[in-house]
């Protein structure tokens, strides 16, 4: 049988990425986390196989397992290991100023089934966190979006909100170390601790960690490096799609980054109430953890030159606005955002009935995570759920045209400039610690250049569908900015779609 998706190459066992997070740092407060669960060894017959083990996996896989379906859950390195330990771990159904938009383009009726179905994810957090006992730093707290200099705005959503039951307030008071124009709160929002979240609602799940898949099938059948699972359904949970044809994901679907630093608390420094964010999208972001604050800001299409060193923003709104704090810990984290803003899940296309997926959560993956385990529960087990056609898939985006068009085109130009790009650079006029593009021996390369004057080179297409990769000195890294694959100065794989390293990579010391 032609499969309907195959890896084309192979992951390396080097995909982290240099800043690990304070989740991640923290990871021997968390019980069970050293226990390493087993590979999949032979064959076998399951009614729903979850690929990827990341929140929204192993919640579905938690919520199908509840109403007595059986499930696995494949993950090719360990539960946890990608996007979810980067969050910020906020979980809020305030997505930004999203629901004036959802009003004007989707209408009060799918605007108020996608509020109404996050504010119930908010919600059924604490009850599963409740009676399973997860001990993950939960707290309610409200949630704030402010702006600087924008209070009409403001006002608007709050209106907007309102309107759609959700728990909204004006204010003009904050705990913020400056004065803000207005801020929208939603109070009995949350906090916590995802991946200590994560290890207490999969404990008694069936999960086979280091199992890569290899291939999928029209029929259900699952191919792995130990062995074959054929699956009546199959749910796909991977962050990015990597199922190319049929779906399309790769237009409708960009990436961007962000950057995030845990500063350790001066006793001078006031607590804050909640968690905040700035509705400027070049804003910071604002929370609590323990004797923390995380700060982050720095967003940015992946693979888009940035020419402000976001840890170095980080670092200087920390001096300005927390004297006495230092950063004990600095990362990044990057997720799939959608033209109209509102995420894809349920079937993955027409053509392909017995495959479901969740993506493009728009950095609001904690709600958006507790939203497709339920809609893909319900659909799986044929319950009712009313807010399954607002995050369809193939749904109209009409809201989102512009922004579709404007990935094509930068896609398009990307491809092009792949095989229009000329090499500038000079090896030797790479300054150390940087990196650029070169002719050498006759072949196009990125080339990063260590403190050590050793040289590193890569190819510059992108394994995926052939992008220009562009550098990031803020992750020292190659990014894609067609669909967001990111490679370390090695050439080594550190996030998807992409399934495998670039070609060509070594390390050359020259004469």
């Amino acid at each position: 049988m032609k499969p309907i998706w195959k890896a084309n190459g192979t992951f390396s066992n080097n995909t982290r990425e240099k800043g690990e997070s304070i989740w991640v740092q923290e990871k021997e407060t968390i019980s069970n986390n050293n226990h390493e669960r087993k590979k999949l060894t032979g064959d076998l017959n399951i009614e729903v196989a979850v690929i990827g083990g990341g929140l929204a996996g192993i919640l579905t896989a938690y919520m199908l397992q509840q109403r007595g379906v059986s499930v696995i859950v494949l993950e090719c390195f360990e539960i946890g290991s990608g996007i979810t330990r980067n969050t910020t771990g906020k979980i809020t159904s305030q997505h930004g100023l999203i629901y004036q938009r959802l009003l004007r383009y989707k209408g009060e009726e799918r605007a108020r089934a996608y509020a109404a179905a996050n504010q119930r994810a908010v919600q059924k957090y604490e009850e599963v966190i409740n009676q399973l006992h997860i001990e993950c730093d939960y707290s309610k707290l409200s949630n704030y979006i402010f702006s600087l200099d924008n209070e009409n705005r403001i006002q608007q959503e709050v209106q907007a909100a309102k309107r759609l039951g959700l728990p909204a307030s004006l204010t003009r008071e904050t705990k913020l170390p400056f004065q803000v124009k207005a801020a929208i709160r939603f109070e009995n929002q949350a906090q916590f601790h995802p991946i200590k979240f994560l290890h207490g609602i999969s404990k008694e799940l069936t999960i086979y960690e280091h199992t890569k898949v290899m291939e999928i099938q029209k029929d259900g059948l699952i191919l792995t490096e130990q062995g074959n699972i054929r699956a009546k359904f199959i749910v796909i949970t991977t962050h990015y799609p990597f199922i190319n044809f049929p779906g399309l994901y790769f237009i409708k679907l960009h990436q961007e980054r962000e950057y995030l630093a845990a500063l350790e608390w001066d006793k001078n420094n006031s607590i804050l109430d909640g968690m905040y964010l700035d509705a400027d999208p070049n804003g910071f972001t604002f929370r609590n953890h323990q004797n923390y604050l995380l700060l982050g800001s720095g967003s940015h299409r992946a693979g888009k030159q940035n020419p402000e060193d976001a840890y170095v923003k980080i670092m200087e709104a920390a001096s300005k606005w927390y004297p006495g704090s230092k950063i004990k810990y600095a990362w990044s984290n990057q997720d799939c955002m959608t033209p109209d803003k509102v995420p894809y899940i349920g079937r993955y296309s027409a053509s392909t009935p017995n495959i479901y997926v969740a993506t493009g959560f728009n950095k609001w993956g904690m709600t958006g995570s507790m939203v497709a385990a339920e809609i893909i529960r319900d659909m799986i087990c044929k319950i009712p759920n009313n807010t399954e056609k607002v995050f369809r898939p193939n749904r109209m985006m009409f809201s989102g045209t512009g922004f579709m068009l404007k990935d094509t085109a930068i896609s398009t130009i990307n491809l092009l400039s792949e095989h229009l790009r000329i090499p500038k650079d000079k090896l030797r006029e790479i300054e150390k610690g940087n990196a650029g593009v070169v002719k050498y021996k006759g072949q196009k390369y990125g080339v990063y250049r260590d403190l050590e004057d050793n040289y590193f080179f890569v190819t510059t297409k992108c394994p995926h569908l052939g992008c220009s990769l562009a550098w990031n000195q803020n992750e020292m890294s190659w990014d894609c900015p067609c669909h967001g694959s990111r490679f370390d100065y090695r050439g080594n794989l550190i996030n998807n779609p992409a399934m495998r390293d670039t070609f060509d990579a070594c390390r050359r010391k020259l004469k």
